[in-house]
């Protein structure tokens, strides 16, 4: 139970069909109401160690009971593995990093923060939304009307990203907050499945009443889709829970 509401939460990881390491990692903090998947950069060195520092900056961090404060410690958390992984890189002489997306469930709100294309997304009322926009030099050829979304989708450059964690001393960190309603369902994953399932495919999984089934059909269709590259997810239901005043708020921390 967080904050009165009654949540579910699972997760998976699998390294994939062609890829040796997975530099995939994930926390699961159900008793603060925190929940975060971060992938190391591939073609970058030790992008397993970066992805797990990330994740222990979040594991560590003490989450304050104030919905605002601890969103911002959440932020906090995610620049201080920034400054390590930078650091780090910097001692060794190699460029190393990671992405990251968390969802903070609290007094009736959620915030879903995120660095690079790593996503989270929500099934309400059985629709699918995308709460995350991806940091990548294709969204932002989409964005200026370069490309159609379709042409994104398989675009030779669609991974190269504009912005992660470990690639300079400085970073900005998005955020969306907004409330909480009953039966909401919340996914974050990896770009490794969603360069594999579509946004259909995902919603589709995502209607199957039992998240761990759903969950399993989510790693299994990356899978059957070939999954060159390491595929996580953590599904997130809310059952239950009282009514809280919309915030709506989308800025950088």
């Amino acid at each position: 139970m967080t904050g009165g509401w009654r949540i579910h939460a699972v997760a998976a990881t699998h390294p994939g069909l062609v890829r040796r390491i997975n530099e995939d990692r994930y926390c699961t903090r159900d008793d603060v109401g925190l929940w975060a998947v971060a992938d190391g950069m591939g073609g970058h060195a030790h992008g397993d160690w970066a992805s797990n520092a990330v994740v222990q900056a979040l594991e560590s961090v003490l989450v304050p009971l104030d919905f605002r404060a601890a969103t911002q410690t959440v932020a906090d958390a995610v620049h201080s593995a920034n400054r390590r992984v930078f650091g780090e890189a910097q001692r060794r002489g190699q460029q190393m990093g990671s992405t990251v997306v968390s969802l903070l469930v609290q007094d009736g709100c959620f915030a879903a923060l995120w660095v690079g294309d790593s996503r989270a997304y929500v099934l309400r009322d059985g629709d699918l939304h995308p709460l995350t926009r991806d940091h990548s030099q294709v969204q932002e050829m989409v964005d200026r009307g370069l490309i159609t979304e379709a042409e994104a989708h398989n675009h030779p450059r669609g991974h190269v990203l504009a912005r992660a964690i470990g690639v300079g001393a400085r970073l900005a960190v998005d955020v969306v907050t907004d409330e909480v309603a009953a039966g909401d369902l919340f996914l974050l994953c990896s770009d490794g499945l969603t360069g594999m399932l579509d946004n259909a495919a995902i919603a589709r999984i995502l209607a199957e009443p039992y998240p761990q089934a759903a969950l399993d059909a989510l790693i299994a269709g990356a899978l059957a889709g070939g999954a060159p590259d390491n595929v996580t997810a953590i599904l997130v239901a809310v059952q239950e829970g009282t009514q809280r005043a919309p915030l709506s708020m989308g800025s950088a921390l």
